[in-house]
């Protein structure tokens, strides 16, 4: 066995000490109605009802589309206020731990996508990466929806995409072993399949979701994708009410696009999730539309579901703000502040399904604070302002 192997392999070993792994290498038995809290109980309101979020602008479009959350947020009245931190691709952004202690402090977050530069010389954990483990986000969930008046090639779609945060090939586990040859570990637990899985039955269960579908590649990585295909399949056992069914990964990517409709709730290793999440935002109207969750069981991070900097078009006052707003409004939801959500989501779908107030994104000419004004004022219709 090769010097830097072993290091590997020791690297792995503090990896699934440090977080309790070693004794869950296989399947364990996980009943429906388990002891554990799985999601993350909203932080109470203090000083006069008012909740304090931890506000993380990130790069590209980040900072200028959460000067109009905010602009938005006091218009209508939320009892929210934010403690603002500087996390981003700047060499003179705050310290990532700071960060992640203060989102620990508040319990929940609402986050610009921070950019990562690819740079070989710089392995380990981005600061998007590090956010989510550290904090152990270990649902990434998204929900695409077909939305009237935005014309895509498909309609009638409605998939939520539940994917596993913490780890498969983000635990950023490798090295080269000679000159030439790398070797990425790619780690999937039976805890945290296990965790994702129940995660996914519970949400079908709540929601009213019919089916749940298990994307892998179990016929190619037996053992990894083999150990999480297993769990959702002994998971699926406790919920008999609700369909399960499952599908290899590059025949979900084809049927994605080819036949979106017959998807409900899909659960996935977290390389998947990234892939399938962008199809699903795609086949909706883009990353401009749709708004992400990152829950763990004792935190929760809010923000746009592609995780895109929008680095492109950061300052040219053109950047789609729904799906950031829609964020906020998920945000506002977990906070049991449902008024305040619906006030601020009916005006951002009034905006773009039946004003038309569509960014060029989706084919239109409206300002970022074209769109920005008119929800404002539909919030003004409803009695605010």
């Amino acid at each position: 066995m090769s010097l830097t192997f072993r290091r590997s392999l020791c690297k792995l070993h503090g990896y699934c000490s440090q977080n309790g792994l070693l004794k869950n290498l296989a399947p364990v038995a996980v009943t429906r109605r388990h002891e554990r809290n799985y999601t993350a109980v909203p932080p109470p309101a203090m000083y006069g009802g008012r909740h304090t979020v931890t506000l993380i602008p990130g790069d590209g479009i980040g900072p200028e589309l959460m000067i109009h959350i905010k602009d938005i947020f006091r218009h209508t009245g939320v009892p929210v206020d934010f403690e603002e931190v500087n996390l981003s691709n700047d060499p003179n952004s705050d310290d990532i731990d700071d960060v992640i202690t203060a989102v620990k402090r508040n319990g929940i977050a609402l986050k610009g996508n921070v950019e990562t530069v690819l740079d070989d010389r710089a392995p380990g954990k981005t600061k998007n990466v590090k956010l989510r483990t550290e904090l152990d986000l270990f649902a990434n969930v998204l929900q695409c929806v077909s939305l009237p008046g935005v014309k895509t090639r498909h309609q009638g779609i409605d998939i939520v995409i539940i994917r596993e945060n913490t780890e498969g090939e983000y635990t950023s586990l490798e090295h080269e072993s000679v000159r030439g040859v790398v070797e990425s570990l790619k780690i999937i637990t039976a805890e945290r399949s296990n965790r994702i899985a129940k995660y996914a039955f519970e949400y079908a269960v709540k929601h009213g979701r019919k089916k749940v579908t298990a994307i892998h590649k179990a016929n190619i990585m037996k053992l990894g994708d083999g150990l999480f295909l297993k769990c959702c399949r002994e998971m699926a056992k406790n919920y008999p009410e609700i369909e399960f069914g499952d599908m290899i990964i590059d025949n979900c990517s084809m049927q994605m696009v080819s036949r979106p409709q017959q998807f409900d709730v899909m659960v996935m290793p977290n390389l998947y999730g990234n892939i399938v999440s962008n199809i699903g935002a795609g086949l909706v109207g883009g990353p401009g539309v749709v708004p992400g969750k990152n829950i763990g069981s004792d935190y929760a991070v809010f923000e746009a579901a592609t995780r895109n900097t929008g680095k492109s078009i950061t300052g040219k006052n053109i950047a789609n703000p729904t799906a950031m707003l829609l964020a906020s409004t998920l945000m506002l939801e977990h906070l049991n502040l449902p008024q305040q959500a619906k006030t601020i989501k009916d005006a951002v779908l009034k905006t773009m399904i039946e004003d038309r107030i569509h960014t060029p994104d989706l084919g239109g000419q409206a300002s970022t604070t074209d769109v920005v004004h008119n929800i404002l004022q539909e919030i003004r219709g409803n009695g605010f302002l």
